[in-house]
């Protein structure tokens, strides 16, 4: 863009991918542009950045304009407010957690790249426990991705275990796995929903078998339906048509809080999140912590993938930094900053060092 001397600059969610240090250098680039007289349209539900950069901020809800104000006279309580309408708690409200037994062990696991030339996950170990909320957190790109594929079962791991509630699932299928377990995945369209069955369908994904839903092999569609219907208005699950809805119709928003609804309601002993609340407003994420802390509370083990550092450390109980495929330290959330954990995010640093507990 600069290349090419633009006077318009868009920015739509630049910061998806970078770490703090990295945020900051891109900040005080916005600056200086805008300073040499560059007019820059920079959008983005982080309300720490926009607070940041911006000298004004419009806000849109449900596809409406609502206002617009100036930064310096108002503040991320008042915006949370415009974008959703209502008073939001900005910050996760958690008890200490209570961690008890391991529900997922994880030994010396290796798992191939996609394109299998390599292995990008490179014997990691860790246990999520009983009430607790592990997150394991990176730069996108750094073995996440195939380290969620390998407890799921989209990719057999190379080597190493995997065991839940001590029993080895390592060369467990993804249907066995998927009745263990609850997962959130990171690509909502390729394996959180069939885009062209309707959203009470897509609820039923996993459970169409049990005997709510089913007699003599035929689906009981009005106990497919109730069921849809409670799960929509819990999940404040907004599509044109209810229950009969065609998922690929819905906003990515909707899908995402869909896909959460059922994974949530299954109620099983690990529940893998994926990047839970990407694309979705404040509003929705406040409630989708609390739903993943009530999970906690409830005696459930869950483990959090996340590239949103806020989310990271106001979420999670302990969390785990992945760097090129390998743990590279873990932290107590209270005993750490986000700049401590942007240094081993970016390789600067690995092992024992700062806030790293193991």
């Amino acid at each position: 863009m600069l290349y090419r001397d633009n006077e318009i600059l868009i920015f739509d969610e630049p910061t998806a991918v970078l770490t703090p240090q990295e945020i900051d250098e891109l900040m005080a680039i916005m600056k200086n542009l805008a300073a040499e007289g560059k007019s820059i349209l920079f959008i983005s539900h982080k309300l720490n950045e926009i607070m940041q950069v911006s000298d004004r901020v419009t806000v849109l809800r449900k596809g409406r304009y609502i206002g617009t104000v100036n930064t310096a006279d108002t503040n991320k309580q008042e915006l949370s407010n415009m974008m959703v309408g209502r008073p939001v708690q900005l910050e996760v409200v958690k008890e200490p957690a209570q961690p008890t037994d391991v529900v997922l062990h994880v030994e010396n696991l290796c798992v191939p790249s996609r394109s299998h030339k390599k292995d990008a996950v490179h014997n990691v170990s860790f246990d999520v426990r009983r009430g607790e909320i592990v997150c394991i957190a990176g730069i996108d790109g750094n073995g996440q991705t195939e380290l969620v594929y390998g407890l799921s079962g989209l990719l057999k791991p190379s080597s190493g275990s995997v065991e839940l509630c001590g029993k080895d699932i390592s060369r467990a299928s993804i249907r066995k796995r998927g009745k263990d377990m609850s997962h959130i995945p990171e690509d909502r369209h390729k394996h959180g929903l069939v885009l062209d069955f309707t959203l009470e369908q897509n609820m039923v994904l996993q459970r169409f078998q049990e005997p709510a839903f089913q007699t003599g092999g035929f689906i009981r569609f009005d106990a497919v339906r109730r069921y849809a219907k409670r799960l929509i208005e819990q999940f404040d699950v907004r599509s044109g048509q209810g229950p009969v809805t065609v998922a690929r119709s819905m906003s990515g928003g909707n899908q995402q809080k869909a896909i959460i609804a059922r994974e949530l309601d299954r109620k099983k002993d690990l529940v893998v999140a994926v990047q839970p609340t990407r694309g979705l407003d404040v509003g929705a994420i406040e409630y989708i912590h609390s739903q993943l802390v009530a999970q906690r509370d409830q005696g459930r083990a869950v483990l959090l993938v996340s590239l949103e550092l806020d989310e990271v450390m106001s979420l999670s109980d302990r969390i785990l930094v992945m760097y090129e495929g390998e743990i590279v330290g873990e932290f107590d959330p209270k005993k750490t900053t986000a700049q401590e954990l942007g240094l081993y995010m970016a390789g600067a640093r690995r092992g024992e060092e700062g806030g790293a507990t193991a």
